[in-house]
């Protein structure tokens, strides 16, 4: 009797090997170079840091576009958050299934040309709707950046190395925070929150062009020498995807981990500015090079660490294992520095730590996504851990925070927002049991992947 019959299911179908052609050999043979490799992983991670600074460059300039506009902090909530992400999320797995079975490396330079250009027209807005409709335009951009990406990347890399090298291309979301912090305090000082806009929206488009001309698009499954026989449609992705516990579980914990870094990230410098009455210049200097090191450094980490305990133990659990610790760790850190900190400077200082355990979660969890998928898989399940981490995360995260201040400072003030703040960092107690959840059942589903 055969296994279907006895309701087994049967196995997934066998990967072939790869069968190249001569361009796609010729591109192989190029990223067989390491200096190459690690050129294509740079351009990739720029572009990264890029996506980033106009993404987070509006919180900087939260104190001037709140007074200009007069706008409230739930509005503001809405355009660091939902507005862009309400079309980064939807479009985001559209444009990963369009990269899973096209260049993607012509996807990632129109996104950015796109985004960069919406970017420098928020300069151009004169009321809450049209600066909502053009954040809006940034995330139409943005959603073509991180799943073609992260493919490339889990294509030219060898899977003991996969994380480290995920968590080299993190490095831009805390990079992108650190520069446009910064650079945005700077503009904002010295010209004005619609100069800013435009400035760090131009760059972009020669950006597009360098990734054009500089990556070349690899032959899937290159350094595992295979390829899946086919790629699988939307509904089927969606279904392996559904069928595996541990991505339930991880896709929410990933998004609740997000909700808790963008409630308190996207308003730390109007925490600093209000509450402890920094000037804007040094809350840019401060936050910036505090958040951007911390983050930096965190997410650095959280890939090598999860690469190295992997390799030791051969333990694959230490993926989610190093997201749960650095849940757990995160909580005292940041209520310290809401609630104890007596100023701002000693506020920012004990921000390096949260920021520092903040960034540990999200080369390890896009590692595990590709190991639990296909070949073609890759863009689409990165997409999906991004639809629910930036839906729920950068969605909700800061408009609900914004939403909570307001609601209790007319009571508390300007402590409103440290309190605020504080609910928001509690989230990650619930973020933790999904974390917990996921790690229980992740190695079988590990073992159900694809060959």
């Amino acid at each position: 009797m055969s296994d279907t019959a006895v309701g087994k299911p049967p196995e997934p179908a066998k990967a072939s090997p790869v069968s190249l052609s001569l361009q796609q050999q010729r591109i192989a043979d190029a990223y067989k170079n390491p200096a190459y490799r690690y050129l294509v992983l740079g351009v990739l991670t720029l572009v990264y840091v890029f996506n980033f600074v106009d993404r987070q460059v509006i919180n900087v300039l939260a104190q001037p576009i709140i007074e200009d506009l007069q706008l409230s902090d739930g509005q503001f909530g809405m355009l660091s958050g939902l507005a862009f992400a309400c079309i980064y999320t939807t479009l985001g797995i559209p444009i990963a299934r369009w990269a899973d079975v096209g260049n993607r490396r012509n996807i990632v330079a129109l996104a950015v040309a796109v985004w960069s250009g919406m970017t420098a027209l928020c300069g151009f807005a004169q009321n809450f709707f049209q600066l909502f409709m053009a954040r809006f335009g940034v995330g139409v951009g943005e959603a073509g950046g991180s799943p073609p990406s992260h493919s490339i990347v889990s294509d030219i890399f060898p899977p003991e190395q996969r994380a480290t090298a995920l968590s080299i291309y993190s490095l831009g979301v805390y990079g992108g925070i650190l520069v446009g912090t910064v650079g945005g305090a700077y503009l904002v000082q010295y010209f004005d929150w619609r100069t800013a806009f435009i400035v760090v929206g131009m760059p972009g488009i020669f950006l597009a062009l360098l990734v054009r001309l500089i990556v070349k698009e690899p032959p899937r499954g290159m350094v595992e020498k295979r390829r899946d026989a086919a790629p699988p449609g939307f509904f089927g992705v969606m279904a392996f995807l559904w069928d595996r516990k541990s991505f339930r579980h991880l896709s929410f914990a990933c998004a609740l981990h997000a909700f808790v870094t963008y409630g308190m990230g996207n308003f730390m410098p109007l925490f600093l500015g209000r509450v402890h009455e920094m000037p804007i210049l040094e809350v840019g200097w401060y936050y910036g090079m505090i958040a951007g090191i911390g983050g930096l450094s965190g997410t650095l980490f959280g890939g090598w660490i999860s690469d190295r305990m992997i390799n030791k133990t051969g333990d694959k659990s230490w993926y989610v294992r190093v997201a749960l610790i650095s849940t757990v760790l995160a909580i005292p850190l940041a209520l310290n520095t809401f609630l104890i900190m007596p100023d701002g400077y000693l506020a920012a200082y004990s921000y390096l730590l949260p920021a520092f355990c903040g960034g540990w979660y999200l080369a390890p969890c896009f590692a595990s996504t590709h190991f639990l998928v296909g070949i073609r898989m890759r863009a689409m399940g990165s997409a999906v851990l991004l639809f629910m981490l930036n839906l729920i995360g950068l969605g909700l995260g800061p408009m609900l925070t914004g939403y909570v201040s307001d609601f209790l400072t007319p009571q508390f003030g300007a402590d409103g927002l440290r309190y605020a703040m504080s609910i928001t960092v509690l989230v990650n107690i619930w973020c933790a049991a999904h974390y917990y959840y996921a790690m229980k059942t992740i190695n079988a589903d590990f073992a159900r992947a694809p060959e």
